[in-house]
């Protein structure tokens, strides 16, 4: 099992202005094994393989001089790196999406490299990242790396100012978590984060509508900034800041919430939604993307499979206006959120749509739907 962990680094002023120096060869390397492949194929019909480009790089650091304090190792991950971007642009084409052809990368649109090998080219020294070319990087090491972990690769990511690196770990498997007996459906929504197919509710905590306000505020002092001058790039540093707080909130959130889960289901069923095309809503699509509904998704498959739990996705066609209790399908509006039946059944729409969710996945799981017992409550993220 590869597991990623992820500090942040504190280069000294040389450190950091080295570092730099080590992004820029990497995002020229890899601007020129674009051109190659764009050219060769427009040109001559000639498909230039990761193989090939890899045997250019040692003439690319005899070549440019900024180069030879580059290790290898960087240009070998920009192959396989301009090898994924090619991979997925011929996946969407083959899947009738759009396209999106890879594109050259300017300053501000590249911000990471990596190495292929721990000990060939960085190295993890206690509390200290030795990387060829930049020298011995403090680094915070806010969680220990399990002994029985083996680093593989390594990613330095450079964002909003700050620098970070992130380690791939080998770990043996897990064993799994102890049974619980406990399967529920899910129902994701905008008002509230989940409802589960037990009647509970979990807030949204909307942290980027929270941090609207401050946003607003940098954004202005970044318009009225002159391009190309120094305080604009301070004020876009503020900006990029404010953003990266934000997905940490969200990002440390849905951890907690994913965690829990899978800490106390045996399975969880979730409506497999097409976010891309849900998010073309203007009226909605700020309130789905402030939800984070896939990065929960990707959250909870990955967390579950680690953990021995099962997870299935169900069709989401007609699960909020389907009668649970007597099958009973009707058009509703959005609006109403009380739904009431001929069968007398009473229910909050969320956690009907979350007890078909459940109904869908097959599971064998008593389902009380007496009106008494479809009170819904909203309970902490924290204490599901």
């Amino acid at each position: 099992m590869l597991k990623t962990y992820k500090y942040r680094l504190y280069p000294r002023p040389a450190q950091e202005k080295n570092l730099l120096k080590i992004l820029a060869c990497a995002r020229n390397f890899y601007n020129m094994c674009l051109s190659e492949r764009k050219w060769a194929w427009e040109l001559e019909r000639r498909t230039v393989s990761r193989l090939d480009q890899q045997q250019q790089i040692k003439h690319y650091k005899t070549t440019f001089p900024q180069a030879k304090q580059v290790h290898t190792h960087v240009l070998l991950v920009v192959t396989h790196d301009i090898q994924k971007a090619f991979d997925g642009f011929f996946r969407r084409v083959q899947a009738g999406e759009k396209a999106g052809y890879p594109r050259y990368k300017g300053r501000n649109g590249f911000n990471s490299f990596g190495f292929a090998e721990h000990g060939n080219g960085f190295r993890l020294d206690g509390n200290r990242l030795k990387v060829f070319g930049a020298g011995r990087i403090p680094v915070r090491m806010h969680r220990a790396i399990p002994d029985n972990g083996t680093i593989k690769t390594c990613r330095i990511k450079y964002q909003a100012g700050q620098w970070f690196v992130a380690f791939a770990v080998e770990l043996p498997d897990a064993p799994e978590l102890p049974k619980t007996g406990r399967f529920i459906g899910l129902d994701m929504g905008i008002s509230a984060l989940i409802t589960t197919s037990e009647g509970e509710k979990v807030e949204n905590p909307n942290y980027y509508r929270a941090g609207q306000r401050k946003l607003r505020v940098l954004s202005r002092a970044l318009a009225r900034k002159k391009k190309g001058g120094k305080n604009r790039r301070k004020a876009l540093r503020r900006v990029q800041r404010q953003h990266m707080h934000v997905a940490n909130q969200r990002g440390d959130y849905l951890h907690k919430l994913t965690t829990k889960l899978v800490q106390t289901c045996d399975g969880v069923a979730l409506e497999d939604l097409a976010t891309r095309n849900m998010v073309k809503n203007p009226h909605l699509s700020k309130s789905i993307l402030d939800s984070g509904w896939g990065i929960f998704k990707q959250y909870l498959t990955y967390k579950a499979a680690s953990a021995g739990r099962e997870i299935r996705f169900v069709d989401p066609a007609y699960t909020s206006q389907t009668c649970p209790q007597c099958g009973k399908v009707e058009q509703i509006g959005l609006p109403v959120r009380w739904l009431d039946c001929a069968c007398g059944l009473s229910i909050d729409r969320d956690h009907r749509a979350a007890i078909n969710v459940l109904i869908k996945a097959g599971w064998d799981t008593p389902l009380q739907l007496n009106v008494g017992d479809c009170a819904v409550r909203v309970v902490e993220a924290a204490g599901l």
